[in-house]
């Protein structure tokens, strides 16, 4: 069936509102449009379904909401009477149409005869994992297009233990949703018995449990009151419980008044997402006002932290995902390491395309670091694995994209306990008379200055998903002995699980498949090329390890224009 004929049945149906129909005659002329809407069906994967907001099969709407969460309800009956007992709890952060979304997945799950647990307002990603896992339900929703532009919005599953559903679980789910290929078929119920608010006590426990994670008690107390930390919402979900639990720790915080009000539209900034220094803008603006120490941005769903410190200038500096990552880090490992509370068995979780300056940390403080691809679902998968086989204690994970998660409250993302640890890491560093920033240097000096950049090159249309994985495939057949001064000393195709060394030696390499190619540079830096599993972005991570930061920006020009070349050929 042609994209014009699914847009003309849909234009005819009569169960399409007023509101849907009028839509779809504004684009009765645009052809593009239209082939875009219908010509395709948005895709459920691993990371659930991401999309522009507008009607369409290809769109993300209150259509395909109930079509998914109708494949959802159909795998949770195959578990049997108990598991629809036990419900599925939903949340949703400020986005345009995120409550109408959580009402109808509620709705839908509530027609199939599964308890819905339902948030009363916005509430971020960790605090629906960590619902998951305190109500016992059998899976989660959070309506969320977490840091992307204003016209997307998404739907993420999490399984029975607070992390994203199973690659497995998610297979069987998208059976159920393809399915149903009339997607005017499935509705859901205003109303029903089945439909529960979330108890207040999930919030209540929330905020105990990630209080008994603080690392410097007595740093806080001296410190606290007198920190000037300015921090941001960014219009999303994070500014109840994150104001929340500095203000139990005792953190002086000042709020930009601006960004506390739910806009759906993100007026403030060009992007909510706080790995942009210019969505910290009126943060540092007000920190200079005030004379402020840090400024915090966390982005709509609340699962990524933004910082900005103070350089030995005085001008506030927008660290990288990977720069607070190693700050965390080093602050965590350090800090449990005086008071004698490092695990002998400790673990430290990072994606392989977080910096490479992680394992040189790890191997200082004798603990074990392990590499996932990238999606913090991995992360969580190693805390239950090491749970039941109690090999290893966890300790910290991190991504370079701003995601961190200290305990084991939540199998996601956290941006509430990583605020809760950046601040109290700042009033640390002022106890003992230094800066984050003084910080930050003596850990480039002792381990070697190592510059992260993460590139991304935008696609459109239909295709794009279709044309960045044919870029990514084309890579694995090119052999590249160099990459700007840099021997590679193997390749990893992460889609083959095969590591091949520069001798013509190959490996297998030991975790979930996914599509990249990651260049391993000689001494220590590396180059990974992927596309992004929830936007058209095809990224290029560059880890650059060098004497000094100078040095270090020479090689990586070297090393991009080499890419650079790579991918224009790998597109011929």
């Amino acid at each position: 069936m042609s994209y014009q004929s699914i847009y003309e049945s849909w234009l005819k149906d009569e169960r399409l509102t007023e509101e849907e129909r009028k839509e779809l005659q504004a684009i009765a002329k645009n052809e593009t449009e239209k082939e875009y809407r219908f010509g395709g069906e948005l895709e459920f994967g691993t990371a659930g379904m991401r999309g522009l907001i507008g009607a369409g099969m290809n769109m993300m709407n209150v259509r395909t909401v109930m079509r998914a969460t109708q494949g959802l309800s159909e795998y949770v009956k195959t578990l049997g009477k108990d598991a629809m007992q036990r419900g599925v709890v939903i949340s949703y952060d400020t986005r345009r149409n995120s409550r109408l979304f959580a009402e109808k997945a509620a709705g839908v799950l509530a027609k199939n005869g599964i308890k819905a647990y339902l948030f009363d307002r916005v509430h971020p990603v960790p605090m629906l994992s960590y619902a998951v896992r305190y109500l016992g339900t059998v899976a989660g929703i959070m309506i969320t297009a977490s840091h992307n532009p204003k016209e997307y919005n998404g739907y993420k599953v999490y399984g029975e233990d607070g992390a994203q559903m199973s690659p497995e679980a998610t297979e069987i789910v998208v059976k159920f949703i393809e399915k149903i290929t009339d997607y005017l078929s499935v509705t859901a119920e205003e109303k029903s018995p089945l439909i529960h608010a979330v108890p207040a006590e999930v919030d209540d426990t929330y905020i105990e449990k990630l209080s008994r994670l603080t690392l410097s008690k007595e740093a806080v107390e001296k410190c606290g009151k007198n920190l000037k930390l300015v921090y941001t919402p960014v219009h999303g979900s994070g500014y109840v419980p994150v104001t929340r639990i500095l203000k139990k720790l005792g953190i002086n915080v000042t709020i930009v008044e601006e960004q506390t009000k739910e806009d759906p539209e993100f007026s403030t900034v060009k992007v909510p997402n706080p790995e942009f220094k210019e969505t910290l803008a009126m943060g540092i603006a007000l920190a200079n006002k005030i004379q402020a120490d840090v400024v915090f941005g966390t982005d709509p769903d609340s699962d990524r932290l933004g910082v900005a410190v103070k350089d030995d200038k005085g001008e506030f500096k927008a660290l990288s995902g990977n720069q607070v990552g190693i700050l965390l880090l080093d602050y965590i490992l350090t800090r449990l390491k005086e008071e004698n509370a490092l695990p002998k068995n400790a673990a430290v979780v990072k994606s392989f395309v977080t910096t490479g300056m992680a394992k040189a940390i790890c191997d200082e403080f004798g603990v074990t670091l392990f590499e996932v691809p990238v999606g913090f679902k991995f992360i969580g998968e190693k805390i239950k694995q090491w749970e039941q086989s109690g090999k290893y204690e966890y300790v910290f994970g991190f991504e370079e994209s701003c995601g961190y998660l200290r305990g084991t409250h939540a199998r996601d993302k956290d941006a509430v306990v990583a605020s809760m640890l950046c601040a109290e890491m700042v009033c640390y560093y002022s106890y003992i008379g230094k800066t984050v920033y003084q910080r930050l240097q003596e850990i480039y000096k002792k381990y070697g200055y190592v510059l992260d950049l993460n590139v991304s090159i935008q696609y459109s249309g239909l295709n794009a998903m279709k044309e960045m994985n044919a870029v990514v495939d084309a890579l694995k057949t090119e052999r590249v002995e160099k990459l700007g001064a840099f021997a590679v000393d193997a390749v990893r195709d992460y889609s083959a699980s095969v590591r091949k060394l520069a001798n013509g030696k190959t490996e297998t390499i030991d975790i979930p498949k996914c599509n990249c190619v990651y260049y391993e540079l000689a001494g220590g830096s590396f180059v990974c090329v992927r596309p992004s599993g929830t936007e058209p972005k095809l990224k290029i991570y560059y880890s650059v390890k060098a004497a000094d930061e100078a040095k270090a920006y020479a090689c990586l020009e070297e090393v991009q224009s080499s890419v650079a070349a790579l991918l224009e050929h790998a597109k011929h």
